[in-house]
């Protein structure tokens, strides 16, 4: 795991070194490459629900790159955690930072970084466990695709869709499955795919948008 981590994370430093190499000939700060925006988050899988929101708030280095901080709120459900039918709910809140590559111009490759607080209520469905609440922070690093509708050269604004996994795979994260197994008490933990669905908003544009 740790390899796929660091092999990401290469990848992402050297397309942003190389993003800024193309830049050398119109260097500076440019305000019209701010964007701002972010998306909703929705997966089912195997007895778990999760639903948040993530605004984001970033710069284009490149026509190829993008990169940002997010934050999160994320609500999340989860039955048969112990036991059939008991119950865990969480809340979670953070932040991170975010890097996206686009091969083509309506395809995108992201990988992000994001450190979560997660408050945790366990209900049992039997006196055979008790309840409990617990305060965790965690580390996850989710990386996928996704596909981008209405960009354009010159403009921020536009519509996506993406897949993530966390390939950090914690079983305190919020984007995993954790089931254990009754007879062997082992603890198996499965990235959950994570869909997150929302809006690119370009700031200060103005007459830039389309060139």
């Amino acid at each position: 795991m740790k390899k796929i981590f660091f092999s990401v994370a290469l990848v992402v430093v050297s397309a942003v070194l190389f993003a800024q190499d193309k830049e050398d000939e119109d260097k500076g700060f440019k305000k019209e490459n701010l964007f701002t925006g972010g998306s909703v988050t929705l997966s089912f899988f195997n007895g778990s629900t999760i639903i948040g929101a993530n605004p984001i708030f970033g710069y284009k280095l490149a026509d190829f790159v993008d990169a940002g901080i997010v934050t999160n709120f994320i609500s999340t459900s989860q039955r048969d955690y112990l036991e059939f039918d008991d119950k865990v709910k969480q809340t979670v809140y953070g932040g991170g930072v975010f890097t996206r590559l686009y091969p083509v111009n309506f395809l995108f490759l992201q990988g992000q970084f994001e450190h979560n607080f997660i408050n945790l209520k366990y209900t049992p469905a039997s006196s055979s466990y008790l309840p409990y609440k617990e305060t965790k922070d965690v580390n996850s690093f989710l990386v996928g695709g996704g596909y981008c509708q209405g960009r354009q050269p010159g403009s921020n604004t536009f519509y996506y869709v993406a897949i993530l996994f966390d390939v950090i795979k914690n079983e305190n994260s919020p984007y995993v499955n954790v089931a254990v197994d009754p007879n062997t008490n082992r603890t198996s933990v499965r990235a959950a795919p994570l869909i997150r669905a929302g809006f690119n908003i370009g700031l200060f544009e103005g007459r830039n948008r389309g060139r």
